[in-house]
Parts: C-alpha cells; structure tokens; sequence
C-alpha cells in the first residue's frame, strides 16, 4: 500500500571533477557534494533523485569519483534508494561513463534507459515504482545543445499518469518559462506544456535554482549546481541569486513542499569587486594588492572581480600573480580572478582603443582598404568599427591567473556584447 507521507531528496549539477586547473576549488566542489549526499540520510530521505551531471565529464578523474562513490555506497547500504538519469556533461554516445559503471554496480537506478529513444512517431515513457512510497518515477536524460527537445514532444506518457501513486518526472533541460530574463534570447529549452502531467517535477541543467508550476500545477523544482562550474555560478550564489546544495521534499498526503539546503561550509568562499575606475595603473596595482590582503581569510576560495582600469593598462601590469601569492601565504586557499570587465566598453560611436600587440599599423591599413564587411542585422557604415572592436576584444592576451576556460568565456561574451548578442547579466548554457 502506498505511503500518503514520505521524504526524499532531490539534486543535480554535481559536476563532480570540474575546475580541473584549480585543486582548491575542486576540493571545495567535492566537499559540497558529499555533504549534500550526508544531509540525504541526515534528513532521513527515503529516496534520492539525481537529475543530471553528477560528474562533469563521462569520464571523470578515479580520485574524484572514488569519495563520491562510497558516499553513494554509504546511502544505497542505508536503504536509501538513488534514482538517476544523465546530463548533458556525463553523458556520451557510443562510449561507457562511469554513471553506467557505478548503476552496473548497484549504486543507484537509471531511471531513464538509454534505450528507450524517440524514432518515427510517438513513444512511450518507461516509468519505475518505488515501493515503500508508492512514487510513480519517470524521466528524460539530458543531451548536450538541446538535443533531448525532440524526445518531449513525441512522448506517450498517458501509462505512467494512468499509473496510480506519486508521480515524479525527472528531467535535464531548460524550461523556456522559468530561464532567467538575460538568458531567454540565447537557450532554447523545452516549453512547460511538454512536460508530462506529473505532481514533482524534478528539474536539472540550468545552474540557478527556482519553483514553478508543471502543467498540471505539479510542484516544479530546480535545485540549482550544488556548487557551480564558472565564475558566474560562484557570483550568482554569493548575490543570493541561487541556491547551492540539495532539496529536501516531504509529501503530506500526496502534496510536496520543497525546501533547500545549502550545503557550502559557511566562509569557503568569498566573492568581491575590485573597482578601478579613475586609477591609474600604479594606483590599480596597488587596489589589487589592499582588496586581496583585505580578503584574505585562511582557508577562502577567493574570486575578485576586477572592473574599470585604465583602457592603456594591461592586466599583467596589475600584479595579479604577486597579489595571488601573498594572499595564498595568508592563508587563502586560492585566487580566481573575473576579469570579464576588466576593460570598459568603448564610448558610443568613439573609435576603439586597439592595443599595438592586437591590430598594428598594417592591419589597420589592411582594415581601411576593405571594404565594410557584411555583418547580420548591423548597418554597413559601422561594420567597420566593429571589427576592429571585434578584433580588440578576441586578440586580448590571457593575464596571469586567469584560468583558460574563463579566458575563453570572456572572449565569447565579449565578442557577443559587441555584437549586440548579450550583456554580462545571464551565465552561459550549461551545456
């Protein structure tokens, strides 16, 4: 007989293994997701779902997976039972990850086959029932870019609604209703009318968290990353955007209420702006030296912000890896600079300052010769300048401790900004 009232818990976005270049920061993601892991039986969880990217690659480091593991072991020994499908991260066709090997292993329960595929027409949703409660347990693993979008569309799931009991789906994709205002124009996720009728949803992939509503007033949650894969998850968390840890639901006669628990030890990190607008470069480098020292709290994951320096400067005048090492002989486990704003944009219709290393004489020569280029939706007779800004922008040399994925996501965003694809409001697609 299925029980009216149970507990269970529910998380995504491990992303056990990221910050590969950064011990510290990835030690610190680990021991998040292990104390998330304890909070499950601490909070007495009848079951946990994972909705996706426990691992931030297929095949992640053994010496990440290994604690994650016996934890898993820990909670499966307990009775707790783990249901699980795949993200967009830990995922991979054609090849094993170590979600089929630890599953393969009895650690927890795939809940969405990877056989079980759309083709031609409609399919039908495989669903599982978890006993003790009674939970109606159904799922969609993620793809990378969007891929899974199709599989809503063309679902049957009249069986498992028909099925009696909780219903849960489980599921790893953006819904387009609920993405955050400055990221709408750049995720394409699935509409709230493909879900299934179901009453929790059990959401993953976009690494800030939320409530809403399913189709059928169901309870809609996204748990947020437990911990966050960029800069911009960090910020996010520290400006009280999202949460960052595990969802702890409990039935009351077949209505869920979720709550979320934070599960990041309380100082490990600390988020700060370093303003240098006005200053000279000497003035900048000496700011950089008194923000760090200032912040330098034994054991902290630091990440400034840097904003506003003189356009002439460059970042390896601003004495980043020497600031980095007195903070870290403070005490700190680590620096990781956000220099996405290092420089401010150029002033409306202003010619860009280009560095000499970035377009020298010739290719300026080479740029005025040519006729303006054609680019999407921008008028010919500033093409131009936006090359050129373009140019200033994707040629701006990595600075000392800048990690090389943040280098990349800078330039991305910046060449977007330029263009007029984005501001620096929304994170990336997790994808």
């Amino acid at each position: 007989m299925a029980a009216p009232d149970f507990v269970f818990a529910h998380l995504a976005d491990a992303h056990v293994g990221a910050w590969p270049r950064d011990p510290a920061i990835r030690s610190a993601l680990r021991d998040s997701v292990l104390a998330a892991l304890r909070t499950v039986s601490e909070r007495h969880a009848q079951f946990l779902l994972i909705s996706g990217d426990l691992f931030h690659t297929p095949v992640p480091d053994p010496d990440e997976v290994v604690p994650v593991a016996s934890e898993l072991r820990r909670l499966a020994e307990s009775g707790v039972r783990i249901y699980a499908i795949f993200g967009s991260h830990d995922y991979v066709a054609h090849r094993t990850s170590w979600l089929d090997v630890l599953a393969e292993s009895g650690l927890f329960i795939r809940v969405a086959p990877e056989a079980v595929r759309p083709t031609e027409g409609r399919w039908t949703l495989p669903f599982l029932l978890d006993v003790p409660t009674g939970a109606v347990i159904a799922g969609i693993s993620g793809r990378s870019h969007g891929l899974d979008r199709t599989y809503y569309r063309s679902m049957d799931a009249s069986d498992f609604r028909r099925t009696p009991g909780f219903h849960i789906f489980m599921f790893h994709a953006a819904v387009n209703e609920y993405l955050p205002e400055a990221l709408r124009a750049h995720i394409r996720g699935v509409a709230v009318e493909d879900l299934p009728p179901a009453d929790y949803y059990a959401g993953g992939h976009i690494h800030r968290s939320y409530t809403g509503q399913g189709p059928a007033g169901g309870l809609l949650v996204n748990p947020g990353a437990v911990f966050g894969t960029s800069v911009t998850d960090v910020e996010q968390a520290a400006r009280g955007l999202s949460h960052r840890g595990v969802v702890i639901v409990t039935v009351r006669g077949g209505s869920p209420t979720a709550e979320f628990v934070e599960t990041l030890r309380p100082g490990s990190i600390e988020v700060f702006d370093v303003d240098l607008r006005g200053k000279s470069t000497e003035e900048a480098r000496e700011e950089v030296r008194e923000q760090l020292r200032a912040h330098a709290i034994p054991g902290a994951l630091l990440f400034p912000h840097l904003t506003g320096v003189d356009p002439t400067a460059r970042a390896t005048d601003l004495g980043l890896a020497d600031s980095s090492s007195a903070a870290t002989t403070r005490g700190a486990a680590t620096v990781h600079w956000d220099l996405g704003d290092l420089l401010p944009p150029a002033s409306p219709g202003a010619e860009p300052v280009i560095p000499d290393s970035t377009l020298d004489a010739a290719d300026q020569d080479v740029l005025q010769a040519l006729p303006p280029p054609p680019l999407p939706g921008i008028p010919a007779d500033i093409a131009a300048t936006k090359v050129r800004e373009l140019i200033r922008e994707l040629g701006t040399p990595i600075a000392e401790g800048e990690a090389k994925e943040d280098y990349r996501t800078a330039r991305v965003t910046g060449a977007q900004r330029v263009l007029g694809l984005r501001d620096r409001a929304g994170p990336e697609d997790p994808s």
